[in-house]
């Protein structure tokens, strides 16, 4: 009996630690997407880690005022509904991803013109900080071309 006590001791420890460290990451990504969707520039910006990186084909953007400037700020007005679909996810102490695929509306440049819309494949890293926040680290997109709406 008293080891059983102590197993069942040692499982409750186990949880009670792994559930303290980890996070959902599925929730970070519907906040970070809602910011996106509302156009909230700043709430985007505060997700994004101070050595952020950002990858899209032979793109390449560093640190946090780069990417809110050439990602956020000057993507941000271009688009619109963005929407994941995940295909793989993994979450640690420190570390949390999810990757699949991504739609996204593209807004015309003038009315004369039609919308677009984009899709392609997404992968945004999360690391959790010493103040225990956790900001977006590296994001990575892989777009096809986009296609004129009728």
């Amino acid at each position: 009996m008293k080891r059983m006590l102590i197993g069942w001791l040692a499982v409750a420890f186990l949880s009670a630690c792994s559930s303290s460290s980890s996070v959902d990451v599925s929730d970070l990504n519907r906040q970070f997407i809602a910011a996106w969707n509302a156009k909230d520039s700043a709430k985007v910006i505060d997700y994004l880690a101070d050595d952020v990186q950002f990858l899209q084909g032979e793109t390449h953007f560093t640190g946090k005022a780069e990417v809110a400037q050439k990602w956020v700020r000057e993507t941000l007005p271009t688009i619109r509904d963005l929407k994941t679909n995940v295909v793989s996810s993994a979450v640690d102490a420190q570390t949390a991803y999810e990757g699949g695929t991504f739609s996204v509306d593209v807004l015309p440049e003038s009315p004369q013109e039609p919308g677009g819309f984009g899709e392609g494949n997404f992968m945004l890293l999360w690391r959790k900080g010493a103040d225990g926040n956790w900001k977006l680290s590296y994001a990575q997109l892989e777009g096809l071309p986009v296609r004129a709406r009728n």
